[in-house]
């Protein structure tokens, strides 16, 4: 990869942390939702000299062994590959998101036994080692019998923490962990559960002569469902980024033990409440699902504005079939089919079936003078700048 000797010498935890120190910002991570949205991050990193976490889950990018994921056919090597062919200055940080036992749908559904999901996950984490990954998300929230109990989950963490610790030492590897014991909700942490799973983590890790984390995840009162944030952030502005707690309580404790807040679901918050993200602390934040609406959304504004309604409808017809707007539905919250295929668009956009679609709009739009990838590339790239501005990382126009 290219990039300037004081990016590439250092390690990525030394990395984020000097970002968050000199800029005194909110760091972004970019889910892995489409090749337009890699893309537009890379650019603006490259653009305006900032660091971007590129996010990954597992069902976006995955191994082969376990099927792989939805977007463009890659693995964590072919991710990295493309990354570093494109990413001139360096300016990416490769990340998994939510890695873990049952991370991999195909898993959950399988109910594959502990022992088979626990092995599943260590070998996804290898090969994200040997990508060159530079954070991984340590998330065990997950089982087929419902949410493991605290103790379960923490054993769970610890057992991948020792694996991925070890892999990337015998390679001599630098990687900063993020750790989470639970599956993202609406409420709010209690800080003192948090404060002490974090003392726990950090103790394990002096023994076991490992590298503490970096992020924890908390629960600060997020949560993305269709196509809102519908978190209970009530009094953001003023105490924090929930009623239960101060958020300037949260950072200072965590910072007072080495470990930096990490939030997850920031996806559809109005610009006020990002702009808060850095003025109260919060040190990084992912979004994913707006990214992959927003570039669905604008395929099917410019399909009709350009009179093309039979690409629009068999385009909204194949996302609508994916049924992968599923997980992302309220009780009773009134979707139409409409709002369920700009949800689930992003998913089939790697699909044999959109891209011979695609390969057809795209020649009908050229007639007509339209550039379908970059309006695409446009559209995602107004949305992720708003994040940059308000997260103090850029003031892109």
């Amino acid at each position: 990869m290219n990039m300037p000797v004081s990016i590439r010498s250092q390690s990525p935890d030394l990395r984020i942390r000097h970002q968050v120190r000199q800029r005194r910002c909110t760091l972004l991570g970019v889910g892995v939702v489409s090749q337009t949205t890699v893309d537009v991050a890379i650019e603006l990193a490259n653009r305006f000299g900032v660091d971007l976490m590129l996010v990954a889950s597992r069902s976006q990018v995955d191994m082969d062994a376990a099927g792989g994921g939805y977007v463009c056919g890659w693995n964590a090597a072919r991710l990295a590959d493309y990354v570093r062919a494109n990413d001139q200055g360096g300016r990416i940080l490769l990340c998994r998101d939510h890695g873990g036992p049952w991370q991999n749908a195909r898993e959950l559904a399988a109910k594959l036994s502990l022992s088979d999901a626990m092995a599943s996950a260590e070998q996804s984490y290898l090969e994200d080692i040997e990508a060159g990954f530079e954070v991984l998300h340590l998330d065990p929230s997950l089982s087929p019998h419902g949410p493991p109990d605290p103790s379960q989950a923490l054993d769970r963490l610890k057992a991948l923490y020792r694996f991925c610790g070890d892999a990337a030492r015998r390679r001599a590897t630098p990687i900063a962990f993020e750790i989470g014991t639970e599956e993202q909700d609406s409420t709010a942490h209690s800080i003192t559960e948090l404060l002490a799973t974090v003392d726990d983590v950090l103790q394990f890790c002096d023994r076991e002569q490992l590298p503490r984390p970096t992020f924890v995840v908390a629960q600060t009162g997020v949560k993305v469902m269709e196509t809102r944030n519908v978190g209970k952030l009530d009094g953001f502005a003023n105490t924090g980024l929930a009623s239960s707690h101060a958020i300037g309580d949260l950072v200072s404790s965590l910072e007072g033990l080495g470990v930096l807040l990490k939030q997850h679901n920031s996806d559809y918050l109005p610009q006020a409440l990002l702009a808060a993200h850095p003025a109260h602390g919060v040190h990084a934040a992912n979004v994913a699902p707006e990214f992959g609406v927003t570039e669905t959304r604008a395929l099917i504004q410019i399909l009709q504005d350009a009179g093309l309604r039979t690409y629009r409808d068999q385009f909204l017809e194949l996302a609508l079939l994916s049924r992968k707007w599923v997980k992302w539905m309220l009780p009773g919250g009134g979707a139409t089919d409409r709002d369920r295929a700009e949800i689930a668009g992003h998913y089939i956009f790697s699909e044999p079936a959109f891209l011979e679609l695609k390969a057809a709009m795209s020649r009908d739009l050229k007639a007509r003078g339209i550039d379908l990838q970059a309006y695409l590339h446009a559209q995602v790239r107004s949305v992720m700048g708003r994040y940059l501005t308000a997260f103090r990382l850029a003031d892109v126009p």
